[in-house]
């Protein structure tokens, strides 16, 4: 069974489709797999084995609803509204949520066929890169139990990387689908907003949010991250953030012709030694199957990681200020420290805020014009791998590193709206994986996928030994 739960989630369909399984056969394993392992990892926030074996018995009997996904046991994050399902968003706030309908990348799900397991774990509010709240608990990392999968989308990481799950729906707004694949050895994909449409997600992707965040799909695999994007992407008439763009498939010819720049740090924050090998690895990766690849660095990455603060960080406890007046003695401590890191920032004035819209989209627009020669990049998710629950500075090189700038390598990329893909690629000295970043100009999101493909051929998942264990 341990073998099954690990497979991609395109060979847990072929299987489907050949029936040398069925839908209830590869649930149970799901199932089996979630009772054993769950306990330790807590990567769950709704998760009802009675009902999930219910969902099988009628796919099983119902062969002739197939689609894309029939009978793939999936997962979705807890701020993505999923009808029957609780979807707290980690906080006591919420307790007890349960919407009455999908948010419409769900409805996607299910009317392609997938076989909802459940809802997973993050932190309060989404506001942290560690899952950790008073309303769930904490949820571990499948590599090491005494580490984050990260967040905000750890506990939907934590459920495929420890083949709980196939694959499944995670969202980012600052790293929140990147960093917890990256800290846990899986695959995904924060899209250009909108190309998965966004309306459901909890809280709502608006204002600074609607260029900042997107619903992402996680997997092992980048082809399975792929089968994802390409069953649940499209437009969606009623976002106005919604671009009516049509599929591609691009050929690795196309593909080729697309100078990848890369680079292992910024020049502030340092990274690990091992985290420039990946850099390295993948770079020659890429050169053995025909890229084109040169070291490159936009020089707008600190400006662009300023403003995703003023957004993200002031923004953010600007729109939740209103739901917690009054009730911050049922706060997480760790959504406390996000609110501690805004209040510690001088108050946004209007006149601030709306320059910074303006130069939200002048700064867009320069780092566009410098990736004009480099279309694709390639770099770090962050300056290193999976850290201690509680963790929040480290000395790499000498240096001290703080919290926030070490990730602040997926920051940029949301403040650009550009699509990023990661893959696991190496391993640190306690064996931890180390995921790399592949970054394309916004609305090129296959293209992206398409690079990340061959870095994903080269190296790709490997379970983490609790997974495997009988």
């Amino acid at each position: 069974m341990n073998d099954l739960v690990l497979m991609p989630a395109a060979r847990q369909l072929e299987m489907l489709r050949a029936r040398s399984v069925s839908i209830e056969e590869l649930a149970e394993a799901h199932i089996a797999q979630i009772k054993r392992l769950n306990p330790r990892l807590n990567a769950f926030a709704d998760f009802d084995a009675e009902r999930v074996r219910a969902q099988a018995a009628q796919m099983d009997a119902s062969p002739q609803s197939r689609g894309p996904l029939f009978g793939l046991p999936v997962t979705v994050k807890s701020s993505i509204a999923t009808a029957g399902y609780k979807c707290e968003i980690g906080s006591l706030l919420n307790k007890g949520d349960v919407p009455r309908e999908d948010a419409v990348v769900v409805a996607r799900l299910r009317a392609a066929g997938a076989l909802i397991l459940g809802t997973t774990n993050c932190p309060e509010f989404l506001m942290a890169y560690e899952t950790d709240n008073l309303l769930h608990g904490r949820t571990s990392n499948p590599w090491d139990l005494d580490r984050t999968p990260g967040g905000s989308s750890g506990g939907e990481s934590a459920a495929i990387a420890a083949g709980m799950s196939a694959a499944g729906l995670g969202s980012d707004s600052g790293g929140s689908v990147r960093l917890p694949a990256h800290f846990t050895g899986i695959c995904s994909l924060k899209p250009t907003p909108g190309r998965i449409p966004g309306a459901g997600h909890m809280p709502p992707c608006v204002g600074p949010f609607s260029t900042l965040g997107a619903i992402g799909p996680m997997a092992r695999t980048i082809g399975d991250v792929l089968l994802l994007f390409r069953t649940l992407s499209g437009h969606d008439p009623n976002d106005p953030n919604s671009p009516p763009i049509a599929p591609r498939t691009p050929k690795i010819e196309e593909l080729r012709t697309h100078t990848i720049g890369f680079f292992e740090d910024d020049a502030l924050a340092p990274v690990t030694a091992e985290t420039r090998a990946a850099i390295q690895s993948a770079a020659q990766a890429l050169r053995d199957a025909g890229f084109r690849v040169e070291p490159f660095r936009p020089r707008t990455l600190e400006q662009l990681r300023k403003l995703w603060t003023k957004f993200f960080v002031q923004c953010g406890a600007m729109f939740y200020e209103p739901a917690i007046r009054g009730k911050r003695e049922q706060l997480s401590p760790i959504f406390a420290a996000f609110l501690g890191s805004a209040e510690s920032l001088p108050p946004l004035s209007a006149a601030e805020l709306l320059n910074a819209w303006a130069e939200l989209d002048l700064l867009r627009a320069r780092t566009l014009e410098e990736l004009r020669d480099y279309p694709v990049l390639l770099c770090p998710v962050a300056s290193i791998p999976a850290w201690r629950h509680g963790e929040r500075v480290w000395t790499i090189d000498g240096q001290h590193v703080e919290y926030l700038d070490a990730v602040r390598h997926t920051q940029w990329f949301n403040v650009l709206a550009a699509p990023a893909a990661v893959v696991p690629v190496g391993r640190s000295p306690e064996g931890l994986p180390i995921g790399v970043q592949i970054v394309a100009r916004p609305f090129e999101d296959e293209i992206a996928l398409g690079v990340a493909g061959i870095v994903d051929a080269a190296f790709g998942y490997r379970p983490p030994p609790m997974a495997l264990a009988q």
